[in-house]
């Protein structure tokens, strides 16, 4: 027991004789910061800045917002939709609009087919449907390809920038619940502050 105690005791001191290098002088010898002799050296993390809620949520939300815990899966869903949203050069209100229509549309889970409990032929992030042309089954499941789609169906949408979230979402989707998307505004707008310069 002693030298299992020993051996983690000298384990955590040459971690920190080790942090304590790496932060130190030598490190800063060529960053332009002056360090006065004697005094301690400090690593400070710096976090990205998170995008600003006023820019996520132009309009403030409209209603009873709702929300759910997510799954490792979820959020994994939810980083694929902000990775697509910068591939397609679009913004961080882009990313709000597509994760609350997910949210509303599949709680952010990639749903197969559900036999009778489908709406038609609805399946992915955002139950769209292979009949109405937004690609084979195989693309819809796709979280990079679906949102991909959703954003190619937003950027047709003259002014969908200006627009309340839910009128955005709903001439894309044109669905028969137009009003829903609007309660997963806050939630969506958290995860893309929380999650977009991750």
């Amino acid at each position: 027991m002693n030298t299992i105690m020993r051996k983690s005791v000298l384990g955590i001191a040459g971690l920190a004789v080790a942090g304590g290098l790496a932060a130190g002088p030598l490190n800063h010898a060529n960053s332009g910061v002056e360090v006065e002799a004697g005094s301690p050296i400090t690593a400070v993390a710096v976090q990205a800045d998170k995008p600003d809620m006023g820019k996520l949520v132009p309009h403030g939300v409209q209603g009873a917002q709702s929300r759910v815990d997510l799954s490792d899966e979820q959020v994994a869903n939810v980083k694929a939709i902000i990775a697509a949203t910068k591939k397609a050069g679009m913004d961080e209100r882009a990313a709000v609009v597509s994760i609350a229509t997910a949210l509303q549309e599949s709680k952010l889970e990639n749903l197969g087919h559900l036999g009778d409990r489908n709406d038609h032929d609805s399946q992915g992030l955002f139950q769209q449907r292979p009949s109405s042309g937004w690609g084979t089954v195989e693309q819809i499941t796709d979280p990079e390809y679906s949102t991909m789609a959703f954003l190619k169906g937003l950027k047709q949408v003259d002014g969908w920038q200006d627009m309340p979230l839910t009128k955005a979402a709903q001439t894309v989707q044109v669905s028969a619940y137009p009003d829903h998307y609007a309660q997963w505004e806050q939630q969506a707008a958290d995860l893309v502050a929380e999650h977009w310069n991750s």
